[in-house]
């Protein structure tokens, strides 16, 4: 195993290459070390190795220069670099398990496992701030809004200065951005993007983000401002599962309201017949949602926001 090169070392530097975590994993990485000293932005992306809106946005970030930024930037562009390879939903190809499901990992336990360990014990200590770069799987639609842990005024101040008016407070534990909580670093995860598609604009959208959390942390000097100066509302998310493999036919669109109570989506099978009916526990509006027709019992169906 080998680690990173140092973050900080006074010198304006482009540094790019592989390093190889644990075992037969190798990913790449770039650190860009400004010509003034400032803050550490650890950025990763490809936790989920389909969500290619932000993949790209790290790619590009990638192109700073040092003479643009006080500071250091840590960037993880594809940590799932097999799952990329093979377009894989979620998974790790490797263990077959969510590695945004894994912090803070186990240094004895499978590939995902090893690999979140490393990042919770060996990356996430060096940085500043953290921001763990998500963007709607190739089954997954989604309206753009920003994690942050709870508990965390730090971290909600990053999500604030990310610019996107909808907020998911999270407690869920095995998360990234709770993995880095943990370790005291504040972080965000946003969300852009859907169905593993890419464009100019929600790459841009991304990009701009990350520049004004650059700007709030004091690493550049101007950032984009948002296209609507709309305040941050925060929310908690409900998340119900497949209860059964069947066909996924939802029953609400993105951004529709939710009541409690209501029927938001049924379960089929070729037949017809409906095999489960999903309520909601919760009023509120639809964040994301399965956009697959075909569904796998313990899948997530949906998120919907709930008011705090």
């Amino acid at each position: 195993m080998n680690t990173l090169p140092a973050f900080k070392t006074g010198q304006p530097r482009i540094e790019f290459g592989h390093v190889k975590p644990i075992e037969d994993l190798e990913i790449p990485f770039g650190i860009i070390e400004g010509r003034e000293a400032g803050p550490t932005l650890l950025i990763t992306a490809g936790v989920h190795a389909s969500e290619f809106c932000s993949i790209e946005a790290a790619v590009r970030l990638m192109q700073t220069k040092p003479e643009q930024i006080k500071g250091t930037l840590v960037i993880l562009p594809i940590l799932n670099i097999e799952g990329f390879s093979k377009r894989s939903i979620y998974v790790m190809p490797q263990d077959g398990k969510n590695l945004n499901r894994m912090f803070p990992g186990n240094p004895n336990g499978t590939i995902g496992e090893r690999l979140a360990n490393w990042l919770t014990t060996s990356v996430f200590p060096q940085a500043d701030a953290y921001m763990d770069l998500h963007g709607g799987d190739l089954d997954e639609s989604l309206a753009p809004f920003t994690i942050f842990p709870a508990g965390c005024e730090k971290s909600k101040a990053l999500a604030e200065a990310f610019g996107l008016p909808i907020a998911v407070v999270s407690s869920r534990p095995g998360n990234s951005v709770n993995g880095a909580r943990q370790v005291g670093i504040p972080s965000i995860l946003p969300e852009i993007g859907g169905n593993g598609l890419w464009n100019e604009t929600t790459v841009g959208l991304m990009i701009d983000g990350i520049h004004r959390v650059m700007q709030h942390l004091g690493m550049i000097a101007d950032a984009p401002t948002p296209a609507k100066q709309e305040p941050m509302n925060v929310f908690t998310m409900w998340v119900p599962t497949a209860p059964i493999t069947g066909l996924w036919y939802a029953k609400k669109e993105l951004s529709e309201t939710v009541a409690k109570g209501e029927v938001v989506g049924e379960i089929r099978n070729v037949f017809g017949k409906v095999l489960a009916s999903v309520i909601s526990e919760n009023d509120g509006f639809v964040l994301y949602r399965m956009s697959s027709l075909s569904v796998n019992q313990g899948e997530a169906l949906l998120g919907v926001g709930v008011a705090t």
